[in-house]
C-alpha cells in the first residue's frame, strides 16, 4: 500500500468514526429543545463537536435563560482551535483563500491526522481529507440524528458517545513508542480526568493541554532515552 493510500485509509477511518458521533449530537440537540433546522445550522456553522455538545448540554439544563452560559462554554472549548490553526498554518500554505477555507476544517481530528504524518504533502492530504470528510459526514448524521432522535433513544446505548474518543485513541496509540510520549499523554489524561468534575466544560481540556506542553517541553524522559541509546 502506498503512503498516500495509507493516509486516505487512516483519514477515512477517522471520518467514519467521528461522523457516526454526529447522530448522537442531532438526537441530543432535539431532545434539548432545538428544532431540526437549528441543530443542522449549529453543525454547519459551528462545526466543532466538543463546543456543540457543550452548548446543547448547558442549554438543555437551563433553557433560554442559560443561553449566555451555553455560548460561553462553547466558546471556551473552541479556544483550542486557535492553537490548531497556528499549527496547521504552515501545512496548508500561505495562500489566503486556502487558509480561509482551512479555518473551517481545522478541528481536533483533521489536526491529529495531519501531524501524525512525516511528509509535508501527506500532512496536507490527511488534513483536507479528514476535515472535509468529517464536515460532510457530520452534517448528514446530525440531520439523521435530529430526525430519528426519538426512535434512536439514548445514544449511549449504541456506543456513539465513545466513537470520537476511540478514533483519537487509534491515532494516539502508534505514537506511544517512547517513555516521553507516554508521560505526556498520561499527565494530560490524569489532569483532565481529575478536573472534569470540578471545573466548567472546556477548562479541563485547556489545563491538560498546558500540562502536556510543559511535560513535552522539558523532555526529561526523552533526554534520558537519548543518553542511554
Amino acid at each position: 500500500m502506498s503512503a498516500e493510500r495509507e493516509v486516505w485509509r487512516e483519514a477515512l477511518g477517522v471520518v467514519l468514526a467521528t461522523s457516526a458521533y454526529g447522530i448522537s449530537f442531532g438526537a441530543l440537540a432535539v431532545a434539548a429543545g432545538l428544532d431540526v433546522w437549528q441543530a443542522c445550522v449549529l453543525s454547519l456553522l459551528m462545526f466543532t463537536g466538543g463546543s456543540q455538545f457543550a452548548f446543547v448540554g448547558v442549554f438543555a439544563a437551563g433553557g433560554v435563560a442559560a443561553l449566555p452560559s451555553a455560548i460561553a462554554s462553547a466558546a471556551l472549548l473552541g479556544v483550542r482551535n486557535i492553537a490548531y490553526g497556528m499549527r496547521m498554518s504552515p501545512i496548508v500554505g500561505a495562500d489566503a483563500p486556502r487558509r480561509a477555507a482551512a479555518a473551517h476544517f481545522t478541528i481536533d481530528e483533521s489536526t491529529a491526522v495531519a501531524i501524525s504524518q512525516n511528509d509535508p504533502r501527506l500532512r496536507r492530504v490527511g488534513f483536507w481529507v479528514t476535515g472535509i470528510g468529517i464536515f460532510l459526514g457530520w452534517n448528514v448524521t446530525t440531520l439523521i440524528g435530529a430526525l430519528v432522535g426519538d426512535v434512536l433513544g439514548d445514544p449511549k446505548t449504541w456506543g456513539l458517545d465513545a466513537a470520537a474518543a476511540a478514533a483519537f485513541l487509534a491515532l494516539l496509540w502508534p505514537r506511544l513508542k517512547r517513555r516521553q510520549a507516554v508521560a505526556v499523554g498520561a499527565a494530560a489524561a490524569v489532569v483532565a480526568a481529575s478536573l472534569t468534575p470540578l471545573l466548567m466544560p472546556g477548562l479541563p481540556v485547556l489545563v491538560a493541554a498546558v500540562v502536556a506542553i510543559v511535560v513535552g517541553w522539558f523532555n526529561w524522559l526523552g533526554a534520558r532515552e537519548g543518553t542511554t541509546a
